[in-house]
């Protein structure tokens, strides 16, 4: 299968250790991984503020950028939900007749990290190791936009020395939404103090999600009061192999 990887822009940014992960772990599965270098930012941050226009060229570059591929696979739930859920809606309202078909033609493509493993390969045993106690946080996008439900725990379940324990209230938002933490800070600062205290109330060593932007939020609170608990991408779970955990 050809499969090309959108790392998103935050990730290669500021966390690019997630995208070498996902690589990891497709490539341990026999797939060979390409990173179109012309790939740039999906829209979402013109799309949340309000700027549809605007991001109209960046689904154009998109779809160029993507086009041919079997798969491209994100380990970012929120933009894999706004390629598929908006990248229509801007094509049809600012595209031409051309651009509303690549895009027709590419969306179906588009596959968050945990549901390529689980509905495109049918695989939950990737051959991880990780003797940790883990919880998850299943962000708003990945629970309510794609609904991955509990593909990420099969696969969390599958990781050999992994203690997954259970995050109360783990439905509830974390408080980032990207600029609703800017617009709205003090409610966004209460929902972090909730979700925090859930977290460390776990024992967890590591918090994981499907969306690292969320995890750097939360990353933060757990940092202020220093409980211990570092945070993680799935996907760098699910690519570690070596004792102790480290890839």
């Amino acid at each position: 299968m050809r499969v090309a990887l959108f790392i998103t822009c935050f990730n290669d940014t500021l966390l690019p250790g997630t995208g070498r992960a996902v690589v990891e772990v497709l490539e341990r599965l026999g797939h060979t991984v390409d990173f179109p270098a012309a790939q740039t930012c999906c829209g979402q941050m013109h799309v949340n503020t309000g700027y549809r226009a605007e991001a109209a060229p960046l689904v154009r570059r998109f779809a160029e950028a993507f086009a041919g591929y079997e798969a491209v696979v994100t380990p970012s739930a929120s933009c894999a939900g706004l390629v598929r859920g908006t990248h229509p809606a801007l094509a049809e309202r600012y595209g031409t007749a051309a651009l509303r078909r690549q895009v027709a033609e590419l969306v179906p493509r588009v596959h968050e990290f945990t549901e390529f493993l689980t509905d495109v390969l049918g695989v939950t045993e990737v051959g991880a190791y990780f003797p940790h106690r883990v919880a998850y946080h299943p962000t708003c996008h990945s629970l309510r936009g794609l609904r991955l439900a509990d593909r990420p725990y099969r696969l969390l379940r599958a990781v050999d020395g992994l203690d997954l324990v259970d995050l109360e209230r783990a439905d509830s938002c974390c408080g980032f939404g990207g600029t609703f933490a800017v617009k709205n800070p003090d409610t966004s600062a209460a929902m972090l103090a909730d979700k925090a205290r859930d977290v460390l109330a776990t024992g967890a060593e590591v918090l994981c999600a499907a969306d690292t932007s969320c995890l750097l939020h939360i990353g933060g609170g757990l940092d202020r009061r220093r409980g211990g608990v570092r945070t993680l991408h799935l996907a760098e779970i699910l690519a570690a192999t070596a004792p102790g955990g480290r890839r």
